[in-house]
């Protein structure tokens, strides 16, 4: 049998390496959304850890994109961005392993689950930077949208079956063993990963180039530009309440709702419903909508159905949260969709490590921020009014894309110089009718 054509008129699933690397998306995906659930039950449940314990823990997990998210970028735009793929699955598969290990010798603390938390967090910056940088190398640039179309399927998919699945284990083998699916997860990944045959050239060194210079030249292409800073703020706001949720949701769940392990990994796949139906409309949402409106729209119409989270209750009533994370999720990824898509496009392939790091470390460095005033707000007024708190931040989100150029645009221009009159003209016709509609 000939092989499947290579060529920019084929859909990206016909192509044989991108199949490849949407099956170690999905291999990966699986297994985190296992920890997603596991992770804190260990603390939780065995270990006992109080609220603050708990989103410590969740800060630990995304700390390394604050710490050393800047830096990240410019070392991937000097690797071959699969070989550094590989070796961070490799690097997560060890630690997430090493907590089983250290449970069944009976000397799991909470220090190494923070510590684990740290180094898989690490791992995780690099490889993520790495794959988003990744993608329009092993891509033509006009399936952008319809590649992370199906990445945002796989990950959302992952998110169904994978809480589900978690919340199994925990209740059938316990937490700490169940985190082993996770390792598992990570060894398929980088076996996937392996398995691409399309060739990767080391990024030639720039003469007189510097890390300080390369971090430099990357902030300045994301903070120069007018829209990828409307962007990164309204997105770094957002991660910042979905860090408050993460961080107490699992004790609202088992504290104050009641819910057994296999419930709560019931509820959290029912609400990735939503992500998933998000992936498969984020495309034709957009064709209909329009590439720049879907960003607010999606934002300004699902941020509301975050105020069932609170809501929620004993019984029949813990459905409103399914429901109301179900409602989020679907507008997250279609937001996800667009802009990432959009920021490949824009971007020269030189800079797309560090600008995707930048970004990275501007909207993820919020997250360890987030969970940490998450599990004060629940030590100090409980679980509830920290979801207060988060359904409200959800509201405030989408006012920055509304005060922005994206208000008044139907398409993102895929050129960046097209883009760039666009957004000054339309800043320049806006300035005498209102200040505040104008991108700072």
């Amino acid at each position: 049998m000939s092989p499947l054509p290579r060529t920019a008129s084929s859909g990206p699933l016909r192509m044989r390496d991108f199949r490849l690397l949407l099956a170690g998306a999905a291999a990966g995906q699986v297994g985190a959304q296992v920890t997603l659930v596991a992770l804190p039950l260990v603390a939780v449940l065995e270990l006992k850890a109080p609220a603050f314990q708990v989103g410590l823990l969740t800060a630990a997990e995304t700390a390394a994109f604050l710490l050393i998210g800047l830096p990240a970028g410019a070392l991937v735009d000097r690797m071959r961005k699969r070989s550094l793929m590989i070796r961070a699955d490799m690097v997560r598969a060890l630690a997430m392993a090493s907590v089983p290990l250290a449970a069944v010798a009976d000397v799991l603390t909470m220090v190494q689950l923070y510590i684990v938390a740290l180094v898989t967090g690490a791992a995780t910056v690099f490889f993520d930077v790495a794959d988003q940088s990744y993608l329009p190398e092993l891509l033509p640039r006009e399936q952008l949208m319809a590649a992370n179309g199906a990445l945002e399927t796989v990950r959302s998919s992952a998110q169904v079956t994978g809480p589900g699945l978690g919340g199994g284990l925990v209740q059938l083998v316990g937490a700490h063993l169940a985190i082993g699916a996770d390792a598992i997860g990570y060894v398929v990944s980088a076996l996937f990963l392996s398995r691409i045959d399309k060739p990767e050239s080391k990024p030639e060194p720039v003469p007189g180039a510097s890390l300080r210079k390369e971090i430099g030249e990357g902030l300045r292409f994301v903070l120069g530009h007018r829209l990828l800073r409307v962007i990164a703020t309204s997105t770094g706001l957002s991660n910042f309440f979905t860090a408050m949720l993460m961080a107490t949701q699992t004790i609202f769940l088992v504290r104050v709702i009641g819910l057994q392990p296999a419930a709560i990994g019931l509820m959290l796949s029912a609400s990735a419903a939503g992500g998933l139906a998000g992936a498969l409309c984020a495309g034709r949402l957009a064709a209909r909508l329009g590439q720049a409106r879907i960003i607010w729209l999606s934002a300004l119409v699902t941020g509301p159905f975050a105020l069932l989270w609170p809501l929620s209750g004993r019984g029949a009533a813990a459905v409103l949260f399914a429901v109301g994370s179900g409602a989020v999720s679907f507008g997250a990824v279609v937001y996800n969709v667009a802009q990432v898509s959009f920021r490949q496009t824009l971007c020269p392939p030189r800079l797309l490590g560090r600008m995707n790091a930048t970004l990275r470390f501007l909207v993820w460095g919020t997250l360890p921020l987030g969970a940490l005033v998450g599990g004060a707000v629940a030590d100090g007024f409980g679980a509830r009014a920290a979801l207060w708190v988060c359904a409200v931040g959800f509201l405030v989100v989408p006012l920055r894309l509304l005060l922005s150029p994206l208000r008044r645009m139907r398409d993102l221009p895929a050129a960046p110089d097209a883009l760039e009159d666009a957004v000054a003209g339309d800043s320049d016709a806006s300035a005498g009718r209102s200040e505040s509609a104008s991108v700072s």
